[in-house]
C-alpha cells in the first residue's frame, strides 16, 4: 500500500478512535486524557498495533498541541491580572511548590535517576491540570463558591512558574554547563518581563494590529505568529511553550476572545494527538515495574495537594469545608505533567512510564478527591466529630443562602449561621484583605461563570 494511503488510513483511524473515546469518557463523567493515554500504549512501541507511517506526523502535531494549550492557556489572563496575582498570592504557590515537587525529586533521587530527572520529575508532581480541574468544578457546580477563586489562583501562580521552570529545565536536558543554565534562565526571565511590560504597557496597540474582523485573518494571524514567536522561544533555549504563553498573555480584549473561540476546537483536537503520542513513545510493558512507585508517589501528592488548598483558603479567611473542598480540587494532575515528561522522556527514558501511570491513576482520582475530601475528612479537621461529618454540607452542589450576619464593634461579621446551617466564614463571599486584591479572585467572584 502506498505510503500516503497508510498515512491517511491511521491518521483517520486515531481522530475518529479520539472522537469516540472522548463522547465516552462524557457520557461517565471521566476527563479523556487517561483514555487518550491508553489509546497510544495500545497502538505505539510494544503495543497491539504500531502505527508507523504516522508517527512523523504525529510527532508534528503533539507540538503544535503543547504550544496551542499554553497560547489559549495565556489568552484567559491579562498581564495586569498575572501581575496582581503574584504579589497577593506568593505565599500560597510557595507552599506549592515545597509540598509537590519536593516528594517527585525526591523519588527520582531514590530511584538512582540523578539531578536533571530529579527535576524533571519535580514538575511532574507539582502542576496541577487546569483542564481536569475546570471541568470538574463545572460537574459539580462549584464555579460560585467561595473557595474557587482561590483554587484558580493556585494554578495561576503554577502558570507563572512554568516560563521560569520550563527554559530551566530544557537547559539542564540538553545538558548544558551551570554558566550556560543561568544563562538560559537570565534570558528567559528578560523575555517574560519584556512581554510583561508591554503587554501592560502597549497591549491595546498590539491587540489593534492583530486585531481582524475577518475571522480567518485573525485566526492566521493569531497562529501564524503564535508559532513564529514558539519557534524562536525554542532557538533560544527558552521553550516553545513558553513562548506561546507569553503570546497569549500580550493579546487582550477583543482579539483574545476571537482567538479563543477559533481556536479552541484546534487545541482540542492537537492536544488530543499530543497525549496520543506520549502514549506511543512509552512501551507499556515498562509500566508494570513502576507502577507501585507511581501508585505510592501518586498517594503521597494526593495529600500534599490536599495541604496545599487548605493552606491558601485558610490564608483567604475561608472554614474548613472550603478548605477541603480547595485541596481536593487541586489534586488532579494532567496535561502539564505530560508536557514535562514529554520534554524530558528524550534525556531521561525511564520517566516516561512512571510519568504515565502516575498521570493516569490522579486524573482518575483527582475527580473522586474532589467530591469526596471533604465528607470523608471533616470529622477528622477541626475538632469535627461523627456528628459534625454526618451532616452533608449543602454548598456541594449549589451557593448556600447567606443571613447577613450584624457587624461587631470592630466591624467584623459575627459568626451567625446561614438557613442552612453553614456558618458565614463557609459561604459569604471572599472578604478576605489579601484575596480581595488579587485581580483574578475578584473577577472569579464577580463572575463565577
Amino acid at each position: 500500500m502506498h505510503h500516503t494511503t497508510t498515512l491517511l488510513i491511521e491518521l483517520g483511524a486515531i481522530i475518529l478512535g479520539l472522537g469516540l473515546i472522548g463522547r465516552f469518557a462524557g457520557r461517565i463523567g471521566l476527563s479523556p486524557i487517561p483514555l487518550y493515554l491508553l489509546v497510544g500504549l495500545a497502538f505505539g512501541t510494544g503495543g497491539l498495533l504500531p502505527m508507523s507511517a504516522s508517527e512523523d506526523f504525529v510527532a508534528v502535531g503533539a507540538e503544535i498541541g503543547v504550544i496551542l494549550l499554553l497560547l489559549l492557556l495565556g489568552l484567559e489572563y491579562s498581564a495586569s491580572e498575572l501581575v496582581g496575582s503574584l504579589k497577593t498570592q506568593y505565599p500560597s504557590g510557595l507552599v506549592d511548590f515545597v509540598l509537590n515537587a519536593v516528594p517527585g525529586a525526591a523519588a527520582a533521587l531514590l530511584l538512582g535517576w540523578g539531578p536533571v530527572a530529579a527535576v524533571a520529575l519535580a514538575g511532574v508532581t507539582w502542576i496541577s491540570s487546569s483542564g481536569v480541574i475546570a471541568k470538574v468544578l463545572t460537574d459539580l457546580e462549584r464555579l460560585g463558591n467561595r473557595e474557587t477563586p482561590v483554587i484558580l489562583g493556585i494554578l495561576v501562580m503554577e502558570d507563572l512558574a512554568m516560563a521560569v521552570y520550563l527554559p530551566l529545565l530544557t537547559a539542564l536536558l540538553a545538558g548544558v554547563g551551570l554558566a550556560g543554565g543561568s544563562v538560559t534562565l537570565l534570558i528567559a526571565l528578560g523575555t517574560v518581563g519584556i512581554v510583561l511590560y508591554l503587554a501592560l504597557r502597549h497591549g491595546r496597540v498590539i491587540s489593534r494590529a492583530v486585531n481582524s474582523d475577518n475571522p480567518e485573518m485573525l485566526l492566521l494571524v493569531v497562529l501564524g505568529l503564535t508559532l513564529l514567536v514558539a519557534g524562536v522561544a525554542q532557538e533560544l533555549q527558552v521553550s516553545a511553550a513558553v513562548g506561546a504563553f507569553l503570546v497569549g498573555i500580550a493579546l487582550s480584549g477583543e482579539v483574545a476572545e476571537g482567538a479563543r473561540k477559533l481556536l479552541t476546537p484546534l487545541r482540542d483536537l492537537f492536544a488530543a494527538v499530543f497525549f496520543v503520542f506520549f502514549g506511543l513513545s512509552t512501551d507499556p510493558t515498562e509500566i508494570p515495574p513502576v507502577l507501585l512507585p507511581a501508585l505510592l508517589l501518586a498517594v503521597v501528592t494526593a495529600a500534599t495537594k490536599i495541604g496545599t488548598g487548605w493552606y491558601a483558603a485558610k490564608r483567604a479567611g475561608i472554614g474548613p469545608k472550603g478548605r477541603l473542598r480547595a485541596g481536593g480540587a487541586l489534586v488532579a494532575r494532567g496535561e502539564f505533567s505530560i508536557v514535562i515528561a514529554g520534554l524530558a522522556v528524550a534525556s531521561e527514558p525511564r520517566i516516561g512510564p512512571i510519568a504515565t501511570a502516575y498521570v493516569l491513576i490522579l486524573v482518575i482520582l483527582g475527580p473522586l478527591a474532589a467530591r469526596w475530601t471533604e465528607p470523608c475528612l471533616l470529622r477528622f479537621v477541626d475538632g469535627g466529630g461523627p456528628v459534625a461529618a454526618s451532616a452533608p454540607a449543602p454548598d456541594d452542589c449549589e451557593p448556600a443562602q447567606v443571613v447577613v450576619a450584624p457587624k461587631t464593634a470592630d466591624d467584623t461579621p459575627s459568626t451567625a449561621k446561614t438557613a442552612e446551617g453553614i456558618s458565614v466564614e463557609d459561604a459569604d463571599p471572599v472578604r478576605d484583605p489579601v484575596a480581595a486584591e488579587d485581580p483574578v479572585v475578584r473577577r472569579a467572584a464577580e463572575d463565577p461563570a
